[in-house]
């Protein structure tokens, strides 16, 4: 059975803005793309994982059907939070309940910003360090699957958040 396709606001999304870790390093990322792995299998998606830190590459998993096709999603949604400085499905809902479709901005080059759940900006002291994205499902799916990935990781310690 599939999971059901999660619904977020921005209310919902924001606390993520203060979502932070002690460190990111190469080890500590390649530890969050594992927990990541797991949540995938456990939900059985079918989904591609990075986590870039700076503009380093430094965890890859595709599972099930996701290759190559996904890259560019992975690359765009992770520059989309980049760029906002917050998950790529905020700023995709910021838009739409602005009632401006993020795909109807003409300032924006779509090719290389993609604003679809999936990417979260790492932060360590407030600043962002890289980012976890998620690409090969619903881009709500997505979203929810790499959340529960940094809550895993950070093992909860501020309770659960709503997003």
């Amino acid at each position: 059975m599939a999971r059901p396709i999660p619904e977020y606001t921005v209310a919902n999304l924001e606390p993520l803005n203060k979502v932070e870790f002690e460190s990111m390093t190469n080890d500590d990322a390649v530890a969050l793309g594992l927990v990541a792995v797991s949540v995938i299998r456990e939900w059985d998606l079918s989904l591609a994982v990075d986590i870039v830190l700076g503009d380093d590459l430094v965890f890859r998993a595709k599972l099930k059907s996701t290759g190559a096709g996904n890259d560019p999603w992975l690359k765009g949604k992770a520059a989309t939070a980049l760029q906002f400085g917050e998950p790529s499905l905020l700023v995709k809902t910021r838009h739409l309940e602005a009632g401006t479709p993020f795909e109807d901005r003409d300032d924006v080059d779509h090719a290389a910003l993609k604003a679809h759940g999936g990417s979260i900006p790492l932060r360590v002291a407030g600043e962002i360090v890289g980012t976890l994205t998620m690409s090969g499902e619903p881009d709500g799916t997505d979203h929810e699957a790499a959340v529960e990935a940094i809550e895993r990781y950070l093992g909860d310690r501020d309770g659960r958040h709503e997003a």
